[in-house]
């Protein structure tokens, strides 16, 4: 006979928080209040960083300057996301979308203002910032 591993079942909700430090990239955030968005270029190795990040992650160099972004592209991909992650459970469904800017990143983000149906790929969109009454994000905007 063999012994069956025994286990603890629970029900109960376990609620995880993260605190994630944000004191090398506060210009950033400073940034969406004012409705401004930024990234961050490498001084080392010139790669251009969205969303910024305080290392490089081509050469690891802490040597980075802040560009403000004009966040002009065009839509690569999107999916409207039905099935939400815990955090956005109680939004309605929304839109995701990839688009390549102008500065020559990729930048991931909601976009807002259009219908489903209106979306394509190649569809002229602006990376904007967005204040709420208690967060600040970005997304995307139809042009």
């Amino acid at each position: 006979m063999v012994d069956k591993p025994l286990s603890l079942k629970s029900s109960r909700t376990l609620q995880i928080t993260y605190n994630l430090p944000i004191s090398r990239t506060s210009k950033f955030w400073e940034g969406l209040k004012e409705g401004k968005v930024y990234a961050t270029t490498c001084q080392k190795c010139g790669v251009l960083h969205f969303p910024p990040v305080a290392d490089c992650g081509e050469c690891g160099s802490s040597e980075v300057e802040w560009t403000k972004l004009d966040g002009e592209g065009e839509i690569v991909t999107f999916t409207q996301v039905f099935v939400k992650p815990a955090s956005f459970s109680k939004e309605p469904p929304y839109i995701v979308a990839v688009a390549q800017l102008k500065e020559g990143i990729k930048a991931l983000a909601w976009l807002t203002g259009i219908k489903r149906e209106k979306v394509k790929a190649g569809m002229k969109v602006k990376l904007v910032a967005k204040v709420f009454s208690d967060k600040v994000a970005y997304e995307f905007v139809p042009l």
